[in-house]
């Protein structure tokens, strides 16, 4: 990149410069998150990306968010700022590198995803961190995998990480080194994923190094200010563009992974002129199991919302939610006091989170508002290989259906909500190589997705079979109802269901939460699906068509929610039956019946 515009001085920060050193920054995100699937271990990090890269200026202030998940990355300042809040005093210097995990002191989000955090120096000065936030396959804790549905207490659910300085002046600390593998189960996959997180930053580190020599050292603040300026202007934009108004969400659990309850997330949007207000008085009280969540997760979550909700050109860093307060009352879950489980909460309270802001934001811009996803269902397994040691898969292949929006149905299947697309669905295939599994059924459900103009993602029916004993972790929320919901008039996508047949003729039903063990087994899901937007009766036809010879509605939903009536052969339409159809549904329902 040229010198010739590289000047600290602000009114020089031309808009064409910013954008370069922004699209920089983020390559630089993607280029850490490559070295990582590259080089990791664990299958949860090169094959499905549960982790996430980033950088934050020299302060702590997030500048780019590029690769990776946005619940990860959204809160990735408070990591960095409890670093520095931790050795102001004991001083950061060149070849050192800080690791931590803890919600409660460190800036964490959730115990398994570790941050690996690597300062940046230039000229001698400190100008930036390069990081990683990664999902650890096993960090001790009641249940091997990291999620611990019994957990009452954080204490249950794995080794809790203060900012620790893991590499001192280029030299890993070996006694640190040596406690973090004896406080997990699965030694031979942290020791290499540990250090593909440092080979990460470390590529990180030395790119943005050569970019801060390219702009001068001295004037890497003023761009990086610069970015976070520009991001400021144009959420204020849009925020503007809506309403001023108080806009109400709600969403709610209806169990606290131990009894049924009804336990609700309320939140108030207010709008005024340029500025949001995310309010959530009124949210219930901290509960007794692990779906509580931690300030920085609270905040990823509600950044998340916001981003996906408005024009995706908007640039997603720091800056962008200047003109955004969250009030999130202490003791309740959405911002719970120790010692609370919360390593649920980057999946629940976060979709629930995410939902409740789409609700309401879509009361001031209904064309965007945004149908709600089917909630993830599906467990964790783990076992013994045959040489001892621990394996952890995660049944992401039960993955759930996304919501529609206007002008796109919702994904059929797609990662949690919370990644936005983010993370990587598993091969089969490939599952098959690394644990003792067989994968039966794969295919998208009929009628899964909620009607609509435009139609929620379908959800999945899989069988998997494992082939040795088992210790099942369960976390269904989406069991128990239908969870995603429709929009403008579209319909609910369907809820899950579990099935657990062991070889030995027992069947049973998984609990919605729960941790039971089994002889070799086949595992059944039929994953939930997306909710619908838009009335059911303007989709196009000949979308409706599609859907049913794709396998993924059926005649009948075609005939008694779409109002389109095919021909004796199944693979036409009839035009004149549909019109009359729609007409008498429209009739019945209200709608305007499109042809």
């Amino acid at each position: 990149m040229s010198t010739d515009t590289a000047c600290p001085a602000q009114a020089r920060l031309d808009p064409i410069t910013l954008a370069l050193v922004q699209n920089r920054l983020d390559y630089i995100s993607c280029q850490m998150g490559w070295v990582m699937v590259r080089t990791a271990r664990s299958p949860i990090f090169n094959q499905s990306h549960d982790f996430s890269c980033f950088v934050t200026d020299r302060l702590g202030t997030l500048v780019s968010q590029a690769d990776g998940i946005p619940i990860h990355t959204g809160g990735g300042g408070f990591a960095v700022r409890a670093i520095l809040e931790r050795f102001a005093e004991a001083g950061i210097s060149e070849g050192d590198v800080f690791l931590l995990n803890d919600p409660y002191v460190a800036g964490g989000n959730h115990l398994p995803d570790w941050v690996i955090a690597r300062p940046v120096f230039s000229g001698g000065r400190l100008i930036a961190f390069t990081c990683n936030r990664a999902h650890q396959s096993d960090i001790g804790g009641g249940v091997a995998g990291t999620y611990n549905p019994l957990a009452t207490e954080i204490f249950h659910e794995g080794v809790r990480l203060p900012p620790l300085r893991l590499v001192e002046a280029g030299d890993i600390r070996e006694d640190l080194w040596e406690l973090l593998l004896i406080n997990t189960r699965t030694p031979d996959l942290l020791d290499g994923d540990l250090r593909a997180m440092l080979g990460s930053t470390r590529i990180g580190e030395q790119q943005v190094r050569e970019l801060a020599e390219s702009l001068r050292p001295e004037a890497v603040e003023p761009f990086f200010e610069g970015l976070l300026n520009h991001a400021d202007k144009s959420l204020r934009a849009a925020v503007a563009a809506l309403p001023d108004g108080v806009y109400r969400g709600e969403e709610r659990f209806d169990n606290d992974c131990f009894e049924p309850m009804d336990i609700p997330i309320r939140l108030a949007v207010a709008v005024s002129g340029e500025r949001l207000r995310v309010d959530f008085t009124g949210t219930a009280p901290q509960m007794r199991g692990f779906k509580n969540s931690s300030l920085a997760n609270t905040y990823s979550a509600v950044y998340a919302a916001l981003l996906s909700f408005f024009d995706p050109d908007i640039p997603r860093n720091e800056g962008t939610f200047r003109c955004v307060e969250i009030v999130a009352p202490k003791g309740t879950i959405v911002n719970a006091l120790p010692p609370a489980p919360v390593t649920m909460c980057t999946v629940f309270p976060a979709h629930e989170i995410m939902h409740a802001c789409w609700w309401a934001l879509g009361q001031a811009a209904p064309a965007r508002a945004c149908a709600g996803w089917g909630k993830n269902s599906f467990p964790n397994s783990s076992g013994l290989h045959k040489n001892g040691l621990t394996w952890v898969l995660y049944h992401w292949i039960g993955l759930s259906g996304a919501g529609a929006v206007a002008g796109r149905d919702g994904f059929n299947q797609i990662g949690p909500i919370v990644t936005l697309g983010g993370l990587s669905l598993p091969n089969s295939e490939t599952y098959e190589q690394l644990y003792p599994v067989k994968v039966r059924q794969q295919e998208f459900r009929c009628d899964g997705g909620g009607a609509g103009e435009f139609r929620g993602g379908t959800g999945v029916d899989s069988i998997i079979e494992l082939e040795t004993d088992v210790e099942f972790s369960f976390r269904s929320e989406g069991a128990s109802r239908p969870t995603g919901l429709g929009v403008n008039g579209g319909l609910d996508g369907q809820q899950a269901s579990l099935g657990v047949e062991e070889r030995s003729g027992e069947a049973w039903t998984p609990p919605v939460y729960g941790v039971r063990r089994a002889g070799p087994a086949r595992l059944a899901i039929s994953s939930p699906g997306g909710g619908g937007f838009g009335d059911p009766l303007a989709r196009d036809p000949g979308r409706v068509l599609r859907d049913v010879l794709d396998g993924t509605v059926s005649p009948t939903a075609a005939h008694d929610l779409y109002g389109v009536v095919l021909r004796s052969s199944g693979d036409e339409l009839d035009g004149e039956a549909t019109a009359r159809r729609r007409a008498a549904l429209a009739e019945r329902t209200g709608s305007v019946a499109k042809g």
